[in-house]
């Protein structure tokens, strides 16, 4: 294309324009194909609408077909009109047709076999027309976004995103799941409820995950107040001080962090229980805060950052090194202080491997990751796995909270550190 569009990057429209023709031509090849029997994605629409039954989500089906038509058209109108908006717009159309294409992985056996086209379907009997269009999709929203100047990063994070909500949307629907059991042979399921969700904060229930949740709160409370001062107060001793040793100090505590601590924890567990404080939330407490001094070196970095001279300022003032502390590099550190704040909690809180071995089976001191754990025995899977799904979804819910409140400190805090 010999034309310029200011804002537009035209060498890569051809090469869009022919992802979206070979979309739009994968419409008419075999989308299934199994005993020589073989119908095209549009054939299979048809089939679809003729069918005495049909699944609920045989309208992903028609999307995929709508959007896919819809991305052609727009190709075909910004060879002869190109514009900076109607790309964004293609860019969008194409954009929700590649998630569409993704769907059709995890929908096509539920709704071929609920419309009765197919029956035991399974994902290798899909024909090269849906992979042709699944491949077009993906490489005509890559070339749709480089056309639009779009950043490289954005668009690797785009693909990555759209695979990556699978896994989670995944759960959340067997969360939502109403029919029991731990493999059912499709993704989406037949029937919703919130049941699974009420089963588990039931007094009926037979699992305490109540008491469980509130478990891992308090751990995750308790270690997050008493590691974070452990850390801050470590780090500014180390970056604003001088004293005998503290290299050496520094370079004993990085080589101990180079070890897994699970390489440990039978000699902690044996401490723990010569001192009668296995099987109890304490001991998490405990353990944590004896080895947080060793998180030090990200808020250190922050701290060094700070201009030396706001304290020797102070001092001037008569400040002591704790007053320096509290009331002068504490309140310019608030970024960092949110990134400790939040590592120490998501650590207490996603804990398993030193959790599982300290309980036993005391089920009334688990914490969320052993007791969910402890529901996908072999035993308990098949009768309990939705609400495994159920429980996840919950304890996935205040970590989510957390980052979208705190992000903008969270990356301030890092930003901060790479100075250092």
């Amino acid at each position: 294309m010999k034309k310029i569009v200011i804002g537009l990057n035209l060498r890569h429209f051809y090469k869009a324009l022919a992802a979206v023709i070979f979309g739009f031509i994968s419409l008419f090849l075999p989308y299934v194909s199994r005993d020589g029997m073989r119908s095209s994605l549009i054939g299979t629409a048809f089939k679809l609408l003729a069918a005495s039954e049909s699944s609920k989500i045989t309208f992903f089906v028609y999307l995929t077909i709508i959007l896919t038509v819809i991305s052609f058209v727009f190709g075909l109108i910004n060879l002869f009109k190109t514009s900076v908006k109607i790309m964004k717009i293609w860019q969008c159309v194409q954009a929700l047709s590649t998630v569409f294409w993704t769907f059709l992985i995890f929908s096509s056996k539920m709704i071929l076999e609920a419309a009765h086209l197919q029956t035991s379907f399974m994902n290798k009997y899909l024909g090269i027309g849906f992979w042709i269009g699944l491949i077009a999709a993906y490489a005509g929203l890559v070339f749709i976004m480089k056309t639009t100047q779009t950043n490289t990063g954005y668009i690797v994070l785009t693909i990555l995103g759209t695979i990556w909500m699978f896994p989670i949307l995944w759960i959340i629907l067997t969360a939502l799941r109403a029919e029991q059991g731990y493999y059912v042979g499709y993704f989406f399921p037949h029937k919703l409820t919130l049941q699974n969700f009420i089963n588990l904060f039931s007094n009926e229930s037979v699992l305490p995950f109540g008491r469980w949740w509130v478990n891992t709160m308090i751990v995750a409370i308790c270690s997050c107040v008493i590691n974070t001062l452990i850390v801050l107060m470590t780090s500014f001793i180390l970056s604003r001080t001088r004293f005998g040793g503290r290299k050496k100090f520094m370079n004993i505590l990085m080589i101990i962090g180079m070890f897994p601590g699970f390489m440990s924890l039978i000699a902690v567990y044996n401490i723990l229980k010569g001192l009668g404080l296995n099987q109890s939330l304490m001991a998490l407490i405990i353990v944590g805060a004896a080895g947080a001094a060793m998180g030090y070196h990200v808020s250190k970095g922050f701290f060094d950052t700070i201009p030396k001279a706001i304290d020797e300022a102070a001092i001037i003032d008569g400040a002591s090194r704790f007053q320096i502390f509290t009331h002068v590099t504490l309140p310019l550190s608030k970024s960092i202080i949110v990134y400790t704040v939040l590592g120490n909690f998501l650590g207490a809180w996603s804990d398993y491997i030193f959790p599982s071995m300290l309980f036993g089976d005391k089920q009334s001191s688990y914490t969320v990751a052993v007791g969910l754990y402890w529901l996908t025995d072999f035993r308990r899977i098949d009768t309990y796995y939705t609400q495994f799904a159920a429980g996840a979804v919950v304890v996935a819910v205040p970590i989510v909270i957390l980052f979208v409140w705190l992000q903008r400190f969270y990356v301030e805090g890092l930003s901060g550190s790479v100075k250092g």
